[in-house]
């Protein structure tokens, strides 16, 4: 038995954030009900990469049920209003304020659905003076500073993937089960809002400290602003290699076992990690000297040996045939489609992944469980 089994899940979801939670849902064995526009969930339109459908729509809507509702009807928003009346959560990201013009605000659904757990995403939250803006996912990036510290010295560049969707769909997936867990407890439902501003600046702890303590952090690459040596290097003979070094202790072994220079773990100029990166430039240029001049086999057995963490620089094309990387298959309409697997792996049971809707696929089976008509 799935962990999540006999919960129901309603989500007016579209995009990636809230459909990044619910698919979490709906793999854990959450009956989840997607309510699309009768234009479908835009997303279906990004790419025709999985099969002819959209990478992004068949990766996140896995195990769904998928219900049209034209939410412009007064009968299709007593409809959803009913659906909410059946289920254990309601998850939406529309824009702030569109729920309450159609007198579905969260605080009366609450008052009528007390038990229900209520999770609204958007992009600065439902209070504040951005709160009523548009929001994507680059365009929190941009906002949020996060594109400042992405990219090279010359030029800032966003994160190459939808990293704020991301984030805020597995925050509200944590927020969700939290709350799950405490009506448990006390039979009580409870609001949920998420901001994708709140929750990439909260991941932004660490750079946005370094900012107010006078020291902002650089744009440099594939090199760590607050560790050296952390960069990619030339091999003699190969693609480059990018390695950590993490503390005092891993520089006098890397000094020793792979440099063949023990004497750099108390060079004055790089026997602590602040003193590295303070001579960025000198600490640099004594591993590319050594590394430009290893053939990369050597080198592979000196980091290997010295358990100094170290990594290829891959592209997808490598990602795609990758000895670690763990697949699953889920069923379209064309046919099985290959897809990255969940992190999580449990010992107490084994995963099985529903089939991506059609849009409107479950329509009539829902509406004749709320009495609706066709």
């Amino acid at each position: 038995m799935k962990p999540l089994e006999g919960l129901t899940v309603v989500s007016l979801e579209q995009a990636v954030s809230a459909p990044f939670c619910t698919a979490r849902l709906a793999d854990a064995g959450a009956t989840v009900i997607k309510i699309e526009r009768p234009e479908g969930d835009f997303a279906r339109g990004y790419d025709g990469a999985a099969k002819g459908q959209s990478s992004y729509f068949v990766w996140l809507n896995r195990g769904k049920k998928s219900v049209v509702l034209d939410l412009r009807r007064p009968e299709e928003r007593l409809a959803l209003r009913r659906l909410i009346g059946g289920a254990d959560v309601f998850v939406q990201n529309l824009k702030p304020g569109a729920l309450d013009r159609m007198g579905l605000s969260i605080a009366s659904l609450r008052e009528q659905f007390p038990m229900v757990v209520f999770c609204s995403i958007s992009g600065y939250g439902e209070q504040g003076p951005l709160a009523r803006r548009k929001a994507y996912d680059l365009l929190v990036q941009a906002e949020s500073g996060l594109a400042s510290l992405t990219g090279t010295a010359d030029s800032m560049s966003r994160v190459g993937f939808s990293v704020v969707d991301i984030a805020t769909g597995a925050t509200a997936h944590a927020a969700i089960l939290e709350a799950l867990l405490r009506r448990g407890r006390t039979g009580e439902g409870d609001a949920i809002d998420i901001a994708m501003f709140d929750v990439i600046a909260e991941w932004l702890t660490v750079p946005l400290l370094l900012h107010e303590a006078g020291t902002p952090p650089r744009r440099i690459g594939l090199a760590h602003p607050s560790i050296a040596p952390y960069g990619a290097f030339r091999t003699r003979n190969g693609p480059d290699v990018l390695i950590a070094v993490q503390n005092d202790r891993e520089w006098a072994e890397f000094a020793r076992d792979v440099l063949l220079q023990p004497g750099a773990a108390s060079d004055p100029r790089f026997a602590t990690n602040t003193l590295r990166v303070a001579n960025r430039g000198e600490t640099d240029g004594l591993v590319g000297a050594v590394f430009a001049s290893t053939e990369r086999p050597a080198l592979i057995a000196r980091l290997e040996k010295a358990e100094i963490a170290f990594a290829d620089i891959n592209d997808m094309a490598a990602l795609s045939r990758h000895p670690h990387l763990h697949r699953i298959s889920v069923e379209l309409a064309e046919g099985d489609q290959r897809l990255p697997a969940p992190a999580a792996r449990f010992a107490s049971h084994a995963r099985d992944y529903g089939p991506v809707p059609a849009l409107g696929s479950h329509s009539r089976q829902i509406r004749a469980q709320l009495g609706l008509e066709d």
